[in-house]
């Protein structure tokens, strides 16, 4: 596949042109399939979770409501950039206009500090229900759930909408080639010929603030959770109560370790990680959560498994009759 050659411009560009997976080109044919089944999966897997809670009425429980929400924003967060990263792979349509790459970056960095904010709402959801049960459809009612959400969603757009615009407004007068699979902003960031070091940091304190204080009250939570949990007398309620905790537990892993790491390995170690390892591992950390949240929670969560079955079972009735 050839490469787009570099251009120069004065004023910022009209295009960009993604470079995609520096270094893994003999591969991109087996990355554009992974890619793409993983992306079916997310799709068809969080359309399913979506549609299941919806549909069922006696899943209309603060944490379905939240899981609900975490599905959708997983379609976003995985449709921002699996497309075009496999145009990218399979066809070798790299360009994507100034607008558009930019409009990627917000969508993306939006989604993942709307995730963090939705696993923190689920770490309340469960210290509530383990730890204060009699309270709980008195503590977590409609209204606070609602405004908890709001809270998430504009925390994420206040947040990332300074970021966007700052780059934005710098002047482009280097490469137009940007040396990742989507518009990530540091990798942005290299291509303008002014001091991006405000714009970086800006990114790091802000990542650094709304991750480390989520997941400082998340632990909290669960230490507390954990705490009433063991001094249950019921092995099978510490069991069930452990189970319902153990799925969420998993989902944050795949949210934070992989996210963590991609923005401390782009910003302190750049120059001892591969290039294609980072744009991999940021790659990863955007299409595997999506892809293993509905899995896990599929799994996990009986009353979620039961109706995704018969929802299935139906669906594939309806299709033998007609």
């Amino acid at each position: 596949m050839s490469r787009p050659s570099y251009n120069y411009t004065v004023e910022s560009p009209a295009t960009f042109f993604l470079m995609g997976i520096p270094g893994l080109q003999s591969s991109y044919l087996g990355l554009a399939v992974s890619f793409s089944a993983m992306y079916s999966i997310a799709l068809l897997g969080n359309s399913l979770i979506i549609t299941v809670i919806c549909m069922d009425s006696t899943l209309q429980e603060p944490m379905y409501f939240f899981l609900c929400v975490l599905a959708a924003v997983d379609i976003v967060m995985a449709s921002s950039v699996v497309p075009k990263m496999v145009s990218i792979f399979s066809s070798g349509d790299s360009s994507i206009s100034f607008n558009a790459c930019f409009a990627q970056m917000y969508f993306v960095h939006a989604a993942t500090a709307v995730e963090t904010g939705l696993l923190l709402a689920m770490a309340f959801d469960r210290y509530v229900a383990i730890c204060k049960p009699l309270h709980y459809r008195r503590i977590l009612r409609p209204k606070l759930m609602l405004g908890l959400c709001v809270t998430i969603i504009s925390r994420a757009v206040l947040s990332m909408t300074p970021l966007s615009w700052m780059l934005s407004h710098l002047p482009f007068c280097g490469s137009n080639v940007v040396p990742h699979s989507y518009c990530e902003h540091m990798a942005v960031a290299k291509l303008v010929c002014a001091d991006p070091t405000p714009t970086s940091l800006y990114s790091l304190i802000c990542s650094s603030i709304i991750v480390g204080s989520d997941t400082a009250f998340i632990a909290a939570s669960y230490t507390l959770i954990l705490r009433a949990v063991f001094s249950l007398s019921s092995k099978n309620a510490q069991r069930k109560a452990l189970s319902t905790c153990g799925s969420h537990v998993g989902v944050m892993c795949l949210f934070y370790l992989p996210g963590m790491a991609s923005i401390y390995i782009t910003w302190l170690w750049q120059d001892v990680v591969p290039l294609h390892t980072q744009v991999l591992l940021a790659d990863l950390y955007l299409i595997v959560p999506p892809t293993l949240n509905p899995v896990i929670y599929g799994i996990r969560t009986k009353q979620i498994r039961e109706r995704m079955r018969m929802l299935m079972m139906c669906s594939f009735r309806k299709g033998l009759l007609t």
